[in-house]
């Protein structure tokens, strides 16, 4: 740049209070402009580091729902086994019955489509024979399942159950509809 257009310059910058504005407008338009670019990069990188801190936390959040359901899910076959062991107490020592686990497998997969050990609880009485389904609570799709394993037991042992029974403390409302008609029992709070 030549010294006249220095000078000449300079001396805007000093005489003429718009030309004076109008440079500082876009010597500051321009450190704007570059501060705004910095910031930018600035919040693409928080972004980023947000975006994995969102991953880390569901992944943690799935982690924590899967433990809290591995213990309910103990807890539930816990209290089961429980309640199992009074039921068959009191039913043993006071009324005489004979209360059993039988264990089978079934090679068809008659209760769940694929080949599987099968349990059921059975009480004898006078020749009666009574399947006892116990469980923390029962959904619509248990009471078919019930069902086959009723069906298993007859076809394993040439024996037609006198009654099917379901012990709970929760059953869904639609799990009672179904239940009626295939004439299972569920015994629960009202």
């Amino acid at each position: 740049m030549g010294s006249q257009l220095k000078q000449r310059l300079l001396r805007l910058l000093k005489e003429d209070e718009e030309f004076r504005y109008a440079v500082a407008g876009l010597l500051g338009l321009e450190e704007i402009l570059k501060r705004l670019d910095k910031h930018e990069e600035q919040l693409v990188k928080l972004r980023e580091d947000f975006n994995k801190l969102r991953e880390d936390m569901n992944r943690g959040f799935e982690l924590i729902e899967r433990r809290i359901s591995a213990l309910g899910a103990r807890w539930g076959i816990q209290t089961e086994e429980a309640f199992r062991e009074a039921l068959k107490g009191i039913l043993e020592k006071e009324f005489d019955v004979k209360i059993e686990r039988w264990i089978t497998k079934d090679k068809e997969g008659i209760v769940y489509d694929y080949p599987s050990e099968v349990e059921i609880d059975i009480a004898i009485k006078d020749g009666k024979t009574i399947l006892i389904e116990i469980s923390s609570n029962i959904k619509p799709s248990d009471i078919p399942t019930f069902k086959r394993k009723a069906q298993l037991y007859e076809k394993t042992t040439g024996k037609k159950p006198d009654r099917l029974i379901i012990v709970t403390p929760y059953a869904d409302e639609k799990a009672l509809e179904i239940a009626k008609k295939f004439g299972i029992e569920i015994y629960t709070k009202t």
